[in-house]
């Protein structure tokens, strides 16, 4: 049986809502956003949540948030809570972003609250973990993503009905406009080793995605290699037709 992959993207501090609708628009309109070949995400800055949610409603295409807070309330100035985004229309969170991490002081401990709060509250924890580049230079991006993995996944209460992690490993140094696209075959050899803590720590298996530098050209190599259950596409998604294109050329190859 084909694999299902997750394939979608994190618009970031992007589009205005007249540019957030003509996506949805798009978006909706392909046959990709009903199928059960593909599990579509987006996940728009917070003001357009409850607008993509509600242009996406009648579609399998789930949507995200780019953070949230750990608590459910309180004096929290400028935070977001899971109830909140969760009432805003919002299926996923988004937790431990190398952007939320390096610029706002996101740490392993408040990614692994944040990582608990959002499976308390039937969000998908979607969990980003990542190398820098001094940290791959010097050999450690194994010790790295043992280290985020562990912490990340250590307060999550696998008990709670329906309790869905996905975690995404986006090397840092792969990122961004001057990121440089990860060798596949080094991807493949990172997902498995990642893989393997899934199930040393929890004993048992979580879909992996890869993001980092994925285009248009490298979308089916790396979505078509085992222990890659999907993809974390940054601008080459951000419009709808090029997600769609890449969804395309997965599926197909998939099939």
């Amino acid at each position: 049986m084909a694999k299902k992959p997750w394939i979608g993207t994190n618009w970031k501090m992007n589009k205005t809502f007249a540019e957030a609708d003509e996506f949805t628009r798009i978006l909706s309109g392909s046959d990709f956003a009903v199928s059960d070949n593909v599990q579509l995400f987006a996940i728009p800055s917070f003001p357009a949540i409850s607008r993509v949610a509600e242009a996406l409603k009648n579609t399998k295409v789930l949507v995200g948030a780019q953070n949230i807070h750990w608590e459910d309330e309180g004096q929290f100035t400028g935070e977001v809570s899971p109830v909140q985004a969760k009432d805003a229309g919002a299926r996923i969170a988004l937790i431990g972003h190398s952007e939320r991490r390096e610029m706002f002081g996101e740490t392993d401990e408040t990614v692994s609250l944040k990582a608990a709060a959002a499976v308390k509250h039937g969000l998908v924890a979607l969990i980003c973990i990542g190398d820098t580049r001094d940290e791959f230079d010097a050999g450690r991006t194994g010790e790295v993503l043992k280290r985020q993995t562990e912490i990340a996944l250590s307060r999550i209460d696998w008990s709670q009905s329906g309790a869905t992690v996905v975690v995404a490993y986006e090397p840092v140094w792969s990122i961004g406009t001057r990121g440089t696209p990860a060798e596949p075959a080094f991807v493949e050899e990172k997902h498995g080793e990642i893989k393997h803590l899934f199930q040393s720590s929890l004993g048992r298996d979580l879909s992996l995605l890869y993001g980092g530098s994925v285009n248009p050209q490298n979308a089916v190599d790396l979505a078509t290699r085992p222990g890659i259950d999907g993809l974390f596409i940054g601008r080459s998604a951000w419009n709808a037709d090029g997600l769609v294109s890449i969804v395309r050329d997965v599926t197909d190859a998939l099939a």
